[in-house]
């Protein structure tokens, strides 16, 4: 396995991106991953559940559904009203979910039913080492008395496989297109039925004479023994599950030159990873709170992929929730509230179409972001990017400052326009906000691919922001 770049801080970054990569398999992981990396920078864990004694210059975290995180920093010179100045990303990338009843068995083979989560290009997923990722329901009982947890799960080695059609018996398929039913086709192999039944003794014994909470006959008992040992519980303990099929060959740094990064999610834990670890590095230091008016936030949220519409997507209260409770905090007048608002900023952190060599007339032609250019600031007339000329313009000084790269991009007329959490907060809230994002090549492929320079400029635009953005706003004058 190709081993990553280890080029100064760039290679650190780099490395440390593909670590976050390989530990995130799921939505839930990458909450995990985060929280993991939190508490280790002195974030103290809190509870929508419970109360907010927030301070000052602290540092605090909350999840939400642990597929969603919030994290900020309040300045030491922070009042009640001051803006929040806030990186926005999403932890969900398109994958294959387990249905709830995932069963599937004909032709003599045990296979598992699979529902399509987000636009994934499904076609990636043929004939790739399968493995399964996510969360379990459990049962626990201690001294009599009975809870229930969840618990994440990850099966490191390959379980499944969606296996293609011979071209012996599909003759055209280069001349017409590889061509599938996503209902009929996009069902990974598991297990041959001859040797699930040669397993089924051992499956009875280990069910034993209890009977489970859950429907275990929705699921074939193969699976539910493997996930069962996996974590440490019996199958009749698992009450229920969220599971998502994974590809299992891990992130790497690849290309003759070692300047790509080959892996799944690239959208969106690239930009997650950039935002976590630029919010963690601009507030490490002693001091790196002390100037500061405002509260720094990162909030990663799930569900983008498939619109936002949930209690933990962006079309939720949760980022409303997190700038009352913490401006409450603080001061007690509902005004206050309005006005921090007003004085807030998003960047909104999804990643960009990159210019493909291939197929090069998809872009329009003074709109081509390049690998190794920076991040894209993305543009759209209809709003299907929040970015207008002063939210632009604020980025792009940040930029400037550092001395860090950056690009724009437009959609052709000719083609539709996809969108981001972006908007969604800009309507919902009323902040200020600018879409961005790294350019990339493969995007919602099973592996995508995306250049080492643009995480080292990714994450340093993200601290720079953090560490100026108040300094900067104060300068620029619109509504007065």
């Amino acid at each position: 396995m190709a081993k990553p770049s280890n080029c100064g801080e760039d290679g650190s970054v780099v490395s440390d991106l593909i670590s976050f990569l390989n530990a995130s398999p799921t939505a839930f992981h990458a909450v995990d991953e985060a929280k993991r990396r939190l508490l280790k920078a002195g974030y103290e864990r809190i509870s929508e559940r419970g109360d907010w004694n927030l301070e000052a210059g602290k540092k605090y975290f909350f999840t939400r559904n642990h597929s969603t995180v919030v994290a900020f920093a309040i300045g030491k010179k922070y009042a009640a009203g001051n803006g929040f100045y806030v990186v926005g990303a999403h932890t969900d990338s398109p994958c294959l979910k387990l249905k709830p009843v995932s069963k599937v068995s004909k032709g003599g083979y045990v296979e598992i039913g699979v529902q399509t989560y987000g636009g994934g290009l499904w076609h990636t997923w043929f004939d790739r080492d399968l493995t399964i990722a996510g969360r379990l329901i459990i049962r626990e009982e201690k001294d009599g008395s009975v809870s229930y947890t969840h618990k994440l799960v990850r099966l490191e080695e390959p379980i499944m496989r969606i296996p293609t059609l011979a071209i012996h018996l599909d003759r055209n398929v280069n001349a017409d297109g590889f061509k599938f039913n996503n209902q009929s086709h996009l069902l990974p192999v598991l297990a041959t039925s001859i040797k699930a039944e040669l397993n089924k003794p051992v499956a009875e014994n280990d069910l034993g004479k209890e009977k489970s909470i859950y429907d275990n006959s929705k699921h074939h008992p193969v699976l539910l023994q493997i996930l069962a040992s996996e974590v440490g519980c019996k199958t009749e303990e698992i009450c229920d599950f969220e599971l998502q099929a994974c590809d299992t060959q891990p992130s790497i740094v690849a290309g003759a030159m070692k300047e790509f990064i080959f892996s799944g999610r690239l959208d969106n834990l690239c930009m997650t990873f950039c935002s976590l670890k630029a919010l963690i590095d601009a507030t490490s230091s002693e001091g790196s709170l002390e100037d500061e008016s405002g509260v720094r936030v990162v909030a990663l949220f799930d569900h983008e992929e498939v619109g936002s519409n949930s209690a933990q997507g962006a079309g939720s209260p949760v980022m409303v929730d997190a700038l009352s409770r913490i401006t409450n905090s603080f001061g007690s007048d509902p005004k206050l509230l309005h006005k921090a608002i007003q004085r807030s900023f998003l960047v909104s952190a999804d990643m960009a179409h990159a210019l493909h060599p291939n197929y090069m007339d998809k872009h329009e032609e003074n709109h081509q972001p390049k690998l190794h250019g920076g991040l894209v600031i993305k543009h759209n007339a209809n709003q299907r990017y929040a970015t207008n000329a002063v939210t632009a313009f604020l980025f792009r000084e940040i930029a400037k400052r550092n001395n860090l790269p950056i690009q724009d991009f437009v959609v052709r007329n000719d083609m539709g326009c996809g969108s981001t959490i972006g908007p969604i907060l800009a309507s919902g809230v009323g902040i200020r906000t600018v879409d961005v994002g790294a350019p990339q090549l493969s995007m919602h492929s099973i592996r995508e691919m995306c250049a080492v320079d643009d995480v080292k400029h990714s994450y340093e635009h993200f601290k720079a922001f953090f560490q100026e953005f108040s300094h900067l706003d104060a300068k620029i004058t619109v509504d007065m």
